[in-house]
């Protein structure tokens, strides 16, 4: 009787368990996605631009010293193209040509009278980052993963005799973080990246200025590095 109880108990447990597990393992979506040598994406969505601004501290005839900063984020809409490469099962190389449309809004200010100067500038850029994605471990129908790489990027439409020139070749840095939720058909990742200049854009001869009345407000600014903040949904 014993033995008999005990091998009903162990059944029991063991049919238990499989429940269990049944219920904490979904059914995964796309299970060998991951594994193709190379694939093609796109991705949308948002992005803010800035700079970081160093003054100059320029006196002008009439003994006035501006100062100049970007007071708020202007959002601007970004969409592109994913290129991946399988490296290994935690590891892709990837390149990302992006269009940034966007624009940065300026404020100058007097530092005597608080006198202020407000302009925008629209930059519209097309980056090409290189990636290499740290990919972490799958649980069901999603995985975290890692961005980090490097990236060049051009100004497709520079806006002259404006107060603000920004060079148009640009290169800098780029991490992030994000995660894919392998759904039944394609792969949705939504993910959130930093771009770090690592170069002066800032242009400084000006002879593009027709109004020399202006040239007071560049003359404030020594030197601009770009900085970006970008929001993308990826699909794969």
């Amino acid at each position: 009787m014993m033995k008999k109880a005990v091998f009903i108990i162990v059944i029991a447990i063991s049919l238990l368990s499989t429940n269990v597990l049944a219920q904490h393992h979904k059914l995964q979506n796309l299970p060998y996605v991951d594994n193709k040598i190379f694939h093609l994406g796109f991705t949308v969505g948002f992005h803010t631009q800035d700079l970081r601004i160093t003054q100059s501290g320029h006196q002008n005839d009439d003994g006035e010293v501006w100062f100049s900063e970007i007071p708020h984020y202007s959002p601007g809409f970004s969409v592109g193209l994913i290129g991946d490469l399988y490296l290994n099962q935690f590891m892709n190389l990837r390149a990302i040509p992006t269009l940034h449309l966007g624009s940065k809004d300026f404020i100058f200010r007097e530092q005597s009278s608080g006198e202020e100067f407000k302009t925008s500038t629209r930059n519209n850029y097309l980056t090409l980052p290189v990636q290499i994605k740290f990919n972490g471990g799958r649980k069901d129908n999603y995985r975290p993963y890692v961005i980090a790489g490097a990236y060049a990027s051009l100004e497709l439409t520079p806006r002259k005799n404006n107060p603000v020139l920004l060079k148009p070749l640009d290169y800098g840095l780029e991490i992030g973080v994000g995660c894919d939720f392998y759904l039944p058909y394609f792969k949705l990742s939504p993910e959130l990246k930093f771009c770090f200049g690592m170069t002066d854009i800032y242009e400084t001869k000006r002879d593009d200025l027709v109004d020399q009345e202006l040239m007071k407000y560049p003359k404030s600014i020594s030197k601009a590095v770009q900085q970006m903040i970008v929001l993308s949904f990826n699909f794969e």
